[in-house]
């Protein structure tokens, strides 16, 4: 079992570029210190500034594994945005579906994370996104089934596994894969487990035979 290590949140604030206008963003976020409620939209207090992309009952918690910082060292846990950071949890033992107990609330594995060029602002680094869509290691999210109180120290129980063949590690690279991957994304499309809009994304490319352009979501114009 994992504990969180840290819990994280955080108002959405703006976020700065040399050269570029001010965007609200959430992805700045402050450890919390004791309890914290979760409700079906996330954590209290904390926010995102664009709510079309982020957020909502299927993204309402982040969690990102602290072993992948080694990817990205000296940055530590919170630097991304995420809201949980553990030990002993990631995409390749973290299966989509997989429902947990944490504290008094109940949650359920819904999708990956689809990084944007925020994160190159955050880090003032042009290829932020794409280095963390190209390693895997994009942490995932979470649908909340029971509202409850989590807290660091809190451990991860699981509860039930729907789907124990398909890890993270499987999903993220059946999305971001450059290669046409049609079994994968049929078998993908069909997950009840995973949310709509990842469904709809491998429906849609095996409808049309083609990978969307992620240009728009990974570098700012």
């Amino acid at each position: 079992m994992s504990v969180i290590e840290t819990l994280f949140a955080g108002k959405a604030q703006p976020l700065l570029r040399d050269g570029h206008a001010a965007v609200s963003s959430g992805i700045v976020k402050m450890p919390q210190q004791g309890k914290v409620w979760l409700s079906f939209n996330g954590l209290l207090g904390d926010e995102q500034g664009d709510r079309v992309y982020h957020g909502g009952p299927e993204k309402a918690l982040h969690h990102y594994a602290a072993e992948n910082y080694a990817h990205w060292q000296p940055l530590t846990p919170g630097t991304f945005g995420e809201n949980i950071s553990t030990f002993g949890m990631t995409e390749q033992n973290v299966h989509i579906g997989d429902i947990y107990q944490v504290g008094s609330a109940v949650v359920q594995v819904s999708q990956g994370r689809q990084p944007c060029w925020r994160l190159n602002r955050r880090l003032q680094r042009e290829d932020a996104a794409l280095k963390m869509q190209t390693s895997g290691a994009t942490g995932w999210y979470y649908r909340v089934l029971c509202e409850g109180w989590i807290a660091p120290g809190n451990q991860f129980e699981l509860i039930q596994r729907p789907q124990p063949d398909w890890p993270m590690r499987r999903l993220i690279t059946a999305l971001f894969s450059t290669r046409l991957l049609r079994d994968e994304w049929q078998q993908a499309a069909q997950i009840g487990q995973l949310s709509s809009s990842w469904r709809t994304t491998f429906a849609r490319r095996l409808q049309s035979g083609q990978i969307e352009d992620w240009t728009r979501r990974l570098r700012e114009s």
